[in-house]
């Protein structure tokens, strides 16, 4: 079926140009309930196409409704009966927008693919524990010791909250909850999350006081980070069923924004200096947007929900927050739902929890789901096969894991055969690992790939190595970004680079960082 949009262009390639020009002498006026539109801006619209654009953001939902007006005066009832058998009822022009922006996020999200498995969202959600509240002081702990502490009993009472809560109750003020942040240690269930949360709100099963949700990534905005945009520029680019339906005032109706990974963000946020922005229609940089947005200035009826790790909790103001939650991963009873919904064999789940349970360092990361699913299919390749002791230390957990991924074919007689090419494809992975890692970056470009020799399409076919460990995002948007499939498999993988590194040339490139760590 034509979109609002669609049929609306169709509509004016049918007027003559004299018929045009009175069209657009018309808009010049007031229609319906709106202002007419500038002479000078009409003048601009060079063709039918640049007109229907101008409409849209001006009349939005109303914009069938007042072409239909204007076409009466012209007077053209051929056209005023053909554009009547499309709806132009706002309502129903809203309704079928959010219907259509449901189904596209249904399809994003309703499954989730990892290590070449796909799995429907709602079959593996294994609920995580959530805390309100937060500590003000940063910690500069690596996240797997922040891990050990949150998995030992807290030193004050927490108050939990579920992800259908997020948005209900009032500050200490008795003002709504406008912006929530959630923070949590790299792998721990943001992302999943903020999907289930979409997912309920698409399908029907919860949040449906809301009228639409936008949720974006920061991997995906700083990809648009050197382009200009107004607010409801960037949603149309992202979420086109909106631009085609002409919906324009996201003031008028609830709306949530969510921006999943804040400590991925490569484009500054500078709340001190940033020009004050009120317009919704002023194009501008997307950092500007942005900190207007959660500041409250720019659209301040919109809710907004923002994901990082703790590190980067501290680049949004402390004020501009109305709700600090937590996710603390699984807790012991949900490890145990989570690997008993993994496998349908009970027997084999059973064994695989106890022997997880036997290693203090796999039972306190396994508070991460990820490190879940990566501890799930290691083990249950190695119970495949008879003999051979299950990895008991996160070392030796991770040199399974790209064992099992790289297709290594142990020999009887204790020797190994790898393949070439997987063997090359980590190799270029721990370079790309470490030197990202130095600068900080989990996320990476097709640039950053091809700086480490990397051929995305050859890889992607030929080597297990990169579809397993390694792992396109997918998002909203069509550009592609990558990231390795937790941290710290990133951390291991740089750890083997500095090794290999060193055995085959005799450079150590910790050497440089050691020598400024005891001040030489």
């Amino acid at each position: 079926m034509e979109t609002p949009r669609e049929v609306l262009l169709t509509t004016l390639e049918h007027l003559e140009e004299k018929d045009l020009k009175k069209f657009k002498w018309f808009l010049e006026k007031k229609v319906l309930t709106f202002p007419g539109i500038p002479k000078s801006r009409l003048e601009k619209a060079a063709d039918r196409m640049d007109t229907v654009d101008l409409m849209l953001p001006y009349y939005g939902i109303h914009t069938i409704k007042v072409t239909i007006d204007v076409l009466k005066e012209i007077p053209r009832n051929d056209l005023v009966e053909e554009l009547s058998k499309f709806p132009s009822d706002p309502e129903d022009i809203l309704t079928k927008c959010q219907g259509e922006l449901k189904s596209k996020l249904k399809e994003t999200f309703e499954n989730i693919t990892f290590m070449d498995k796909s799995e429907t969202l709602h079959k593996i959600y294994t609920e995580i524990y959530i805390t309100r509240g937060d500590t003000t002081e940063v910690n500069k702990e690596h996240e797997v010791r922040q891990i050990e502490q949150a998995s030992s009993k807290p030193d004050r009472p927490e108050t939990p909250i579920s992800q259908e809560d997020l948005f209900k109750g009032s500050t200490e003020r008795g003002k709504p909850i406008r912006a929530v942040m959630t923070k949590g240690v790299a792998g721990i269930g943001k992302t999943v999350l903020t999907q289930k949360f979409t997912l309920d709100w698409a399908e029907g099963k919860a949040h449906q006081d809301i009228q639409f949700i936008f949720p974006f990534t920061f991997r995906e905005l700083n990809v648009e980070s050197d382009e200009k945009y107004s607010l409801v520029e960037l949603v149309h680019h992202f979420f086109s069923e909106t631009r085609d339906a002409g919906i324009c005032r996201f003031d008028q109706f609830p709306v949530v924004f969510i921006f999943d990974g804040l400590d991925e963000c490569r484009f500054p946020l500078d709340f001190l200096n940033t020009e004050i922005l009120t317009d919704i229609t002023k194009s501008t940089s997307v950092n500007v947007l942005l900190t207007n947005l959660i500041r409250g200035k720019l659209l301040p009826s919109a809710r907004l929900w923002i994901t990082t790790r703790p590190a980067a909790a501290n680049q949004i103001p402390h004020e501009c927050v109305d709700m600090m939650t937590e996710v603390r991963g699984f807790t012991d009873p949900q490890k145990e739902e989570y690997f008993r919904k993994r496998f349908r064999d009970q027997e084999k789940a059973g064994t695989i929890i106890s022997h997880i349970k036997t290693s203090r360092s796999l039972h306190i990361m396994c508070h991460i789901p990820v490190f879940c699913w990566i501890s799930a299919s290691v083990l249950e390749d190695m119970l495949k096969t008879e003999g051979g002791e299950l990895p008991k230390t996160l070392t030796e957990m991770y040199i399974h894991f790209l064992v099992v991924q790289s297709k290594v074919n142990v020999k009887y007689d204790g020797g190994a055969e790898t393949d070439p090419e997987s063997r090359k494809m980590m190799e270029s992975l721990g370079k790309l690992a470490f030197e990202q890692l130095q600068k900080g970056n989990l996320i990476f470009y097709k640039s950053n790939l091809r700086d480490c020799g990397i051929d995305i399409k050859a890889a992607s076919v030929y080597s297990g190595v990169f579809t397993q460990v390694f792992k396109e995002v997918r998002g909203t948007y069509k550009d592609k970004v990558f990231c390795f499939v937790h941290l710290s498999v990133q951390e291991f993988l740089a750890a083997l680079h500095v090794h290999l590194t060193f055995i085959n040339s005799g450079v150590n490139l910790m050497a440089p960082w050691w020598s400024k760590a005891v001040g030489l």
